[in-house]
């Protein structure tokens, strides 16, 4: 089976635009990654579309309708918020499985405004009681809490998070919002839900990003001075486990789509130089270093204290801004966190460039659910 390779990626900034379609927006990113890979849409075998929000409206045809009918296969991709991600590992399956050559994987989404989940709550008595909530700001304070309750961490550890992502954001010019945020502006926000400020939840934006992937022979073709190696691709679902079902299990797919990433990679996490996790809420994050093995359970308020998940630390995460000041198109979002790994590894973040990155990470989550887990490395 054949290596695959990043040979071409781009997003736009995120932002809002109403002006604008979503096939006009994703066909924006799949010219940038094509632009970027030398190539045209000539040049591709197959089209991978992630889209959420119009997931029955054939998103990846009116793509192909905006940058050239080619006639090519189009697969079209809905899985919550790892909906591009799983876009990008369809278009790597395909490679792996020596059935293409060169494909493009887009992702693309146009938000609304208001909470995450608000639209989706069952008829009649929900599960979770009459004093419950399906929001996602409810579902991932919830678990925020119950880290709280367990291992002692403090609300002022889970801003932290949020003033951290917010200054990588100043450093990225493709971020939605460019602010400063100190500590006490995010922990004095709008309490949203405890202990999620309103500053400490992601932000819902319009976006769209896109990856040229190809096979090792036709990566060596084209050169390889800025091909980027995918290691592992991953994509697991919740196991069943005997819990109370009313609360939302963020942790486990999380934790088994990590443990296989690095068997597939070979490597461990005191491997990996960076991560672009899923930081939905300054909760997801904190929850997310002990799940992806950067920390033991019970350690990441240390490890937001201690300052080694800030640029220039140990293992930094979310050096774009994250989800949390770059924004979280949901269907462009996974494809997004690749294009901030491989800039990286390729040695072209400007300001905020994680100096000597070899391997990087890029995960996301979509309650429902799904985790895709990717490892990423520089090309020798």
């Amino acid at each position: 089976m054949s290596d695959v390779y990043v040979i071409g990626v781009d997003m736009i900034k995120f932002g809002r635009f109403p002006d604008r379609t979503v096939p006009q927006l994703g066909a924006q990113a799949a010219w940038m990654a094509l632009d970027d890979a030398g190539l045209e849409m000539k040049d591709m075998e197959a089209l991978y579309c992630g889209n959420l929000g119009e997931s029955r409206a054939m998103v990846g045809q009116r793509i192909l309708k905006e940058i050239g009918q080619t006639g090519v296969g189009v697969v079209n991709c809905a899985n919550a918020c790892a909906t591009g991600a799983t876009a990008f590992r369809e278009a790597w399956m395909s490679i792996k499985a020596g059935v293409h050559d060169a494909v493009l994987a887009v992702g693309v989404e146009q938000m609304g405004k208001g909470l995450l989940g608000s639209g989706n709550v069952a008829r009649g008595i929900p599960t979770e009681g009459l004093l419950g909530s399906r929001t996602m700001p409810a579902v991932f304070a919830e678990a925020g809490m119950e880290h709280a309750r367990k291992y002692g961490t403090t609300f002022e550890q889970f801003a932290k998070v949020s003033v951290k992502n917010h200054h990588h954001s100043t450093l990225n010019p493709k971020a939605m919002y460019q602010i400063e945020t100190p500590l006490d502006t995010v922990m004095n926000a709008e309490m949203i839900s405890y202990p999620n400020t309103k500053l400490m939840c992601s932000v819902n934006v319009d976006g769209s990003a896109a990856a040229v992937l190809v096979s090792e022979k036709k990566a060596k073709e084209l050169g390889m001075d800025r091909a980027v190696k995918v290691r592992a691709s991953v994509l697991t679902s919740d196991p069943y486990s005997d819990r109370d079902l009313t609360m939302p299990d963020v942790n486990s797919l999380t934790r088994n789509a990590a443990k296989k990433a690095y068997e597939m990679a070979g490597v461990g996490p005191e491997d990996i130089n960076l991560v672009e996790l899923h930081d939905c809420f300054a909760t997801a994050e904190i929850l997310h270093y002990e799940n992806l093995g950067l920390c033991g359970d019970g350690e990441a308020g240390q490890m937001i204290d201690s300052g080694a998940t800030a640029l220039g630390g140990k293992v930094p995460v979310n050096v774009s801004g994250g989800l949390l000041s770059k924004g979280h198109p949901l269907g462009a979002t996974g494809i997004a966190n690749i294009y901030e790994i491989a800039t990286h590894l390729r040695g072209e973040a400007d300001k905020r460039q994680v100096e000597g990155a070899r391997l990087g990470m890029a995960h996301v989550i979509g309650l429902g659910s799904a985790c895709a887990i990717h490892i990423l490395e520089k090309a020798a």
